[in-house]
């Protein structure tokens, strides 16, 4: 299976789609582009917007809005017209660490969000972490889960009980039993590892059979993972360092691929014109699974 180019959006770092099934749109973020996308499969047509800081990851939420996971904090934003996005601060997030920012993300089944940090120092340090957002309980830090360097592969099984979450140098995608409530994650094993020449866990999702389909940096394919960690198919990105798929389109049965331009030499850019962009492949038989919007509830 190949996907191919459906916006040539060129992002410095294209991350975090997210199907948007109000709107029929899919969203994304260009992080260090500071800018965040809106695609219209049906018109083809694209909308850019201007977040108030370098945006992680998106999560829809509800009343046609959008959680961001801004660098240093979350914001409740609401889209305009002509690129205007009007921002609220929610939450400072590691305001104590300097070095740090917020990456992966998405909202579980039951309407909280979960996400990560990474750390941004060369050589990185594993002083991040992973976070629920709630309106009923604020951010909590997930304590269960130990300290990363790059946060990513946050993805929740059909039912929402299985978390998917990796910190990216170490190559392997963990899994953990998790427990909305009480913001716990317990029975942490390994689910899949990533050998040499195969690339870098990034982004992932779950589809509705319950397996995981997770990009792979470097490695220019996103893996379909079945539920007991085997390879069962493997879906090509024409460019090296596809980021994250989402599902999107008419029953779900579009999976998009956001990806980047990033740590690519002058020659392989040449070579691959559309790094940064979006990539899709509709696939009779498999289909996704609406994320469930974030709520944000009354004080």
């Amino acid at each position: 299976m190949r996907a191919e180019l459906v916006v040539d959006a060129r992002c410095e770092l294209g991350e975090g789609p997210v199907w948007d099934p109000g709107a029929r749109c899919l969203w994304w973020t260009d992080i260090d582009g500071r800018a965040i996308w809106r695609f219209d499969p049906l018109s083809e047509g694209t909308e850019r917007f201007t977040p108030p800081d370098r945006v992680g990851f998106i999560a829809v939420a509800t009343g046609g809005r959008l959680l961001l996971g801004g660098a240093k904090a979350l914001y409740m934003a609401v889209p305009g017209l002509g690129g205007a996005l009007a921002a609220t601060k929610l939450v400072d997030v590691e305001a104590d660490l300097a070095t740090t920012r917020a990456n992966d993300g998405r909202a579980d089944r039951v309407g909280n969000v979960v996400f990560g940090t990474l750390d941004e120092q060369k050589p990185r340090q594993t002083i991040a972490s992973f976070y629920q957002y709630s309106s009923a309980h604020g951010l909590r830090r997930l304590d269960d889960l130990p300290h990363c360097a790059v946060s990513n592969s946050l993805a929740f099984s059909p039912d929402g009980r299985a978390l998917y979450f990796t910190d990216t140098p170490t190559g392997v995608i963990r899994c953990g039993d998790y427990d909305a409530d009480s913001a716990r994650v317990t029975n942490i094993r390994a689910f899949a590892t990533l050998g040499p020449g195969e690339g870098h866990p990034d982004g992932a999702i779950v589809d509705a059979d319950g397996c995981l389909w997770s990009s792979a940096w470097g490695g220019a394919v996103v893996r379909r993972f079945t539920p007991d960690g085997r390879v069962d198919r493997v879906l090509e990105i024409p460019t090296k360092n596809p980021t994250c798929p989402a599902f999107g389109g008419a029953q779900l049965a579009t999976i998009f691929v956001t990806s980047s331009r990033q740590q690519h030499t002058a020659e392989e850019l040449s070579g691959a014109p559309q790094a940064g962009g979006v990539f899709a492949l509709r696939m009779p038989g498999i289909a996704g699974i609406a994320d469930t919007a974030f709520i944000q509830r009354s004080s």
